[in-house]
């Protein structure tokens, strides 16, 4: 086997990428290349080697790698730490970004882009409560009708989606049904003006009951106040609820019965009920919004790697630390291949498995670290501690003496 070189303890990040660059045949300095061109990671890629190498014991002791292992470490937790900060920036502005038009096809990035917290989304999701409760939304409500049949009580809507619209019962969803009494003000009310009949009653809507006498649609009426026609009218529909048929409906997979059984109308029909209902096909048609350039999901979030260079020194150090903790690994992989090595007299045992322990352990630690740190910066978080400030504020002025002024 090959003596292959090891860390001699420097290295030059910039004279081996103009050596790539010449001759792309010799490995490169990193494993996608996603800083190499950023001034800052130039020279921090240098002075990690020596961080990493001097932690792992260097000179005293030998670290079997090579510069560009050390520098694809370093690459690596760069990445990771800007996976992770846009990662806990998804989740505080993908509510407020799901839908909109800024995706990788457009050439988005927002990586440096300032996100402003909207309604958009939560109206466009109140809108479909809205729609359910009839007063919104964006599905089509239609209008049909029915005739209805002198004492036929039941009606199968599920039949009548079929002949009328040619499609399946199940794609039909009533939403109202227009059945209703006679409002206590027409049969209060004469056609003349406003006042108490005096005589007799009507046959009432679509055969179904009658006017009691003395409040009858003729022109007799007497002229009171609107305060005695207010409580009149509020007689009358207290009377019709106890005394009268009751104007109802059930409706149960679509099969409609109405009570009460009607009768026959003035001539001799009881005429047509209407209802409004909506295509549950359609519905889901018109909740979809598709495009090729949508966010659609968390995946399509347009952020890239991060600017190495615009990382703050409280994220340097930190990626600092992840990349000695991938070196360990990678160190301890190396070691594991050869764990004991003959020597004249005795076996020397490598310590490749505790380097992978320890690189295991000091990596979720590092990932808890950052993930609690961005939590406590969250928006949710500032909004609260800033709540607390406020509290402790003055909770504390309240402590201050009220002196009282004399004039």
């Amino acid at each position: 086997m090959a003596n292959i070189p090891i860390y001699s303890g420097s290295s030059d990040f910039v004279a081996y990428l103009i050596a790539y660059n010449a001759n792309p045949t010799l490995p490169p300095p990193t494993a996608f290349g996603f800083y190499n061109n950023d001034i800052d990671f130039q020279t921090d890629a240098d002075k990690i080697t020596v961080f990493c190498a001097r932690r792992l014991g260097w000179p005293i002791e030998n670290v079997e790698l090579q510069d560009i292992q050390f520098w694809t470490a370093f690459e690596e937790a760069t990445t990771v730490y800007g996976n992770e900060l846009y990662a806990f920036k998804q989740r505080e502005d993908y509510i407020s970004m799901e839908g909109s038009e800024n995706s990788y096809s457009s050439g988005a990035d927002f990586s440096e882009t300032l996100v402003t917290p909207n309604l958009q989304n939560i109206v466009r999701l109140s809108d479909e409560y809205g729609e359910q409760a009839g007063v919104g939304g964006n599905v089509t409500w239609y209008s049909g009708s029915i005739e209805l049949t002198q004492s036929i009580q039941d009606y199968d809507l599920n039949d009548w989606a079929v002949r009328t619209l040619g499609v399946s019962g199940k794609q039909l969803e009533i939403k109202r049904v227009f059945y209703e009494g006679i409002p206590a003000s027409a049969q209060y009310f004469s056609a003349g003006g406003a006042g108490l009949g005096a005589l007799g009653g009507s046959t009432g809507f679509m055969g179904f009951g009658g006017v009691p006498a003395g409040y009858g649609l003729y022109n007799t009426y007497l002229m009171s106040s609107l305060s005695y026609n207010v409580q009149a009218i509020q007689a009358v529909e207290l009377a019709q609820d106890i005394l009268f048929d009751a104007y109802s409906f059930e409706l149960i997979n679509n099969q409609l019965r109405i009570f009460p059984i009607p009768g026959t109308g003035e001539d001799g029909n009881p005429g047509k009920l209407w209802f409004q209902y909506t295509l549950v096909d359609q519905v889901y048609e018109d909740s979809l919004q598709s495009g090729s350039n949508l966010i659609t999901n968390i995946s399509q979030y347009p952020y890239n790697n991060p600017i190495y260079s615009t990382v703050n020194s409280i994220g340097r150090s930190w990626i600092f630390e992840y990349t000695l903790a991938l070196v360990k690994e990678t160190l301890g992989n190396v070691r594991n291949k050869y764990s004991q090595i003959p020597i004249p007299g005795a076996e020397v045992t490598l310590n490749g498995q505790d380097l992978i322990n320890q690189s295991t352990i000091n990596k979720e630690a590092l990932i808890t670290r950052l993930r609690d740190y961005f939590d406590q910066t969250s928006r949710q978080s500032m909004l609260e501690r800033r709540a607390a400030e406020s509290v402790a504020r003055v909770s504390e002025i309240n402590n201050v003496p009220m002196t009282i002024f004399v004039g």
